[in-house]
């Protein structure tokens, strides 16, 4: 990494600071401003932190600009066609891919740490029936810590590769045993037999009554799912992880932090609103009076699953996901999918739009993984649910990566203050 230096000047005391420029692998230079309290008393001001670094990562990578997304240096399209999300899982975890042994190693570790203690069965049962999914994830993962002690030193390599293995093994048991909770349907234990993606789907939909084996492409189709959201870079979610961690919190509860982070709606329900949108336009018939709602300045409404908060250019991952959505209704037919006909024209529609084209309103990977994800019978409150179990690794990822950095310290925004000046304190009985 190359410095250089820019210099400020302050124009009501002439004192001039010498600030580094840090240049990553790729990415806008960065300005270290760390030296800018100390040496002239400011600090800097950035709601959301769209323009500062929080951190130095060699894990995910994204142009917002050019559309591209990689990660550990893979463009997710490579990814996404020769990898699964096991394969995807150990490269975020360990910078590289993994040779046939590795994997295998790998996905036996896995396989191993599927199960959960029995003694958690307890604390579903202990949750109201219809408790969303979500709230369920958040009070399983911050109670594994209670479990698996035996891995909670963060100081320590080994209990750190454990945690991380046991995480993301345990999180589809974790996931599928909310659904069946709310289902009111007896828990399906995992299969050591089955592939991570098929072991999911089995422990979602299996009963003890009748013989299930998940659909080849609703495997296919998941999977792409998970390695697509397995890590996006400094989102939300990811660092509230890392924040949470910074104060040397056990990797559970920092997890269960990020969990909680991605049920905000801004963050993870993106797909859900997407669904309940191409809902509302299909019982209407008629697209439209709600593109004339997204381009009018006085309606609040938008179109969801249209641009991104990051993506300038046509979200990478999106275009992998359309291309399953048109297999599944190759093989399911329209009347199985009947949102993704409404869906195809308002892309359509959209992205030929003056309005849309000048403002760079592509479609987003949440506009078409609601469809799929539905389209495989698995309920809104879920959707979130299956994205904090494909973005697990990118969290654990990142606080493993920020546990080893030495630069590290723990998480302590400043403010500008805008409250009152100090005051004289006046007795009760003279208010």
């Amino acid at each position: 990494m190359s410095k250089d230096t820019i210099t400020l000047t302050d124009n009501t005391t002439g004192k001039q600071i010498e600030l580094p420029i840090l240049r990553g692998t790729k990415g806008a230079p960065t300005v270290d401003v760390r030296s800018l309290y100390k040496e002239l008393g400011y600090f800097t001001y950035d709601p959301g932190f769209m323009s500062t670094a929080s951190c130095r990562s060699a894990i995910t990578f994204i142009d917002g600009a050019k559309g591209i997304l990689m990660y550990r240096g893979y463009p997710i399209e490579v990814l996404a066609e020769h990898s699964n999300y096991l394969e995807v899982c150990f490269l975020l975890l360990n910078g590289e891919l993994p040779t046939r042994e590795e994997l295998n190693e790998f996905t036996s570790i896995i396989q191993d740490h599927t199960m959960l203690h029995e003694a958690l069965q307890n604390f579903y049962n202990g949750f109201r029936h219809d408790a969303h999914p979500m709230a369920i994830m958040v009070g399983i993962v911050g109670a594994l810590s209670a479990f698996y002690q035996d891995s909670t030193d963060v100081h320590d390599a080994r209990h750190r590769e454990i945690s991380a293995f046991r995480m993301i093994a345990k999180m589809p048991t974790i996931a599928a045993w909310s659904y069946k909770y709310s289902m009111g349907q007896p828990f399906v234990y995992p299969k050591a037999n089955l592939s991570y993606t098929e072991n999911f789907l089995h422990m979602m939909f299996a009963v003890p009554t009748e013989e299930y084996t998940p659909n080849p492409l609703f495997v296919k189709a998941l999977d792409l799912i998970l390695t697509l959201h397995a890590d996006h870079e400094q989102n939300a979610s990811t660092s509230t992880v890392r924040l949470t961690g910074s104060s040397e919190a056990n990797p559970f509860a920092a997890v269960a932090a990020g969990i909680a982070s991605l049920w905000g709606p801004a963050h993870g329900g993106a797909n859900e609103a997407v669904i309940r949108m191409l809902e509302e336009i299909t019982a209407t018939g008629d697209i439209q009076p709600f593109i004339d709602r997204a381009k009018d300045r006085d309606d609040s409404f938008r179109l969801m699953g249209f641009g991104h908060r990051v993506y300038k250019n046509y979200d990478p991952r999106a275009k992998l996901i359309r291309e399953i959505c048109h297999q599944l209704v190759n093989e399911l037919g329209t009347e199985k999918m009947p949102l993704l006909s409404t869906a195809m024209e308002l892309e359509k529609v959209a992205t030929e739009d003056e309005y849309f084209i000048q403002r760079k309103l592509y479609p987003n990977v949440d506009f078409y993984s609601g469809i799929i994800l539905s389209a495989m019978g698995i309920p809104m409150n879920m959707f979130t649910v299956i994205f904090a179990l494909a973005r697990t690794v990118g969290w654990i990822s990142h606080w493993n990566e920020m546990m080893q950095d030495p630069e590290s310290r723990i998480g302590r925004p400043r403010q500008l203050y805008v409250g009152k000046d100090t005051r004289d304190y006046i007795p009760i009985d003279q208010r």
